[in-house]
């Protein structure tokens, strides 16, 4: 089985944290996003990839080379102008000679890759979209199906009085290759919105298979704090929680005796904690940081070589790659790019997005 995910995004919504880090290498659990998803498709007998993508290409190409080491072989296919979920796929079709799979690219879930394919082809579906339940299906497109899987409709943002399922489509499907034959070469197509409502009324066997695995996206700053949350906690069956001392610290990492944990913390690679720094909640520490003493972390995630001066205080915020806090700074509910300072006794107002670069207090 081959896969193509769909990397080109510029994901403006996860800003200033992608301003020069494509969506699919930001981190979960200090390895590029991407990866995960690489690993699990891997894991499931997908043995070929094509990554279609657009924007800061060179970063992803330059990380995953030929995709050996992550147990695949890699292709990129790059669009020169934004083609949509449906045109990027047929971009990539000269790859695309079976049934393969495809997946949006800010997409993470424990979903059985190989129970899909199977029912799949038990179907003899010529599409099948993987779906998922959600509390409030609102704001999702929303798809009915028959006691066998068949979809029936589809419905976009539904009203409170539509709403008949709570069913939304997970960003993941399974295609046989003709159907690509209906998507015209070089041009913005959608599957959400075109491909497969036309499939639908042309009457081909389009189905869906319905999963409660562990599903969600990261396209906003909350849901990828969410992510963490939910992965330290073992809500995700593909990593355990970190033992009863609430922590996993890696190699070369060093954490103080005084410092205290209250909550679950994974700290990376040659990082220091410093005496009575407090750990609470989520905490996500990249590799070759520095926390001084007495400072405070709460919910929050930390790329690498980042620097917290002593006694200050991050809440419920990003901070990407080298970034610097000196002492007594106070950062709650913010986002900083890469590269930023934060002057000493620095407060940050609540709901700030920092640039790159930039020097702040």
């Amino acid at each position: 089985m081959k896969a193509v995910i769909l990397v080109g995004g510029k994901a403006t919504r996860l800003l200033p944290l992608t301003s020069n880090t494509p969506k699919a290498m930001v981190p979960v659990l200090n390895t590029p996003f991407l990866e995960h998803v690489i690993r699990h498709l891997s894991q499931h007998g997908v043995a070929e990839i094509t990554l279609a993508q657009s924007h800061q290409q060179q970063a992803i190409e330059s990380y995953f080379q030929d995709g050996k080491r992550f147990g695949v072989r890699l292709n990129y296919n790059i669009e020169n102008s934004p083609l949509g979920t449906a045109g990027a796929v047929k971009n990539a079709e000269k790859c695309l000679t079976e049934a393969f799979l495809v997946l949006n690219g800010d997409i993470f879930t424990d979903l059985d890759f190989s129970a899909m394919i199977e029912f799949h082809r038990q179907q003899e579906a010529k599409a099948t979209i993987a779906l998922t339940p959600v509390d409030d299906p609102t704001s999702y497109g929303l798809v009915d199906t028959n006691s066998q899987g068949r979809i029936s409709r589809f419905l976009e943002k539904p009203k409170a009085d539509e709403i008949t399922t709570n069913m939304i489509n997970a960003g993941t499907y399974i295609l046989e290759p003709d159907v690509l034959t209906h998507i015209p070469p070089e041009t913005n197509f959608s599957f959400e919105r075109e491909l497969f409502p036309f499939l639908l009324e042309r009457g081909e066997a389009v189905y869906g298979y319905s999963s409660s695995a562990y599903w969600t996206d990261i396209g906003t700053p909350q849901k990828y704090l969410q992510l963490h949350r939910d992965l330290l906690s073992g809500q995700s069956n593909r990593y355990p929680p970190p033992s009863s001392a609430g922590i996993i610290a890696n190699k070369g990492s060093r954490i103080h005796p005084t410092a205290e944990i209250e909550g679950r913390a994974l700290i990376g690679a040659n990082s220091t904690v410093g005496e009575r720094v407090k750990l609470r909640g989520t905490v996500v520490i990249g590799s070759d940081c520095a926390v001084g003493e007495e400072a405070t972390i709460e919910d929050a995630i930390i790329w690498q070589n980042t620097r917290i001066g002593s006694k200050s205080t991050v809440r419920n915020s990003i901070l990407a790659d080298n970034c610097c806090l000196e002492s007594n700074c106070v950062i709650k509910d913010s986002i900083l790019g890469d590269n930023v300072t934060v002057v000493s006794g620095g407060q940050l107002k609540p709901g700030s997005k920092i640039q790159p670069g930039e020097v702040v207090g």
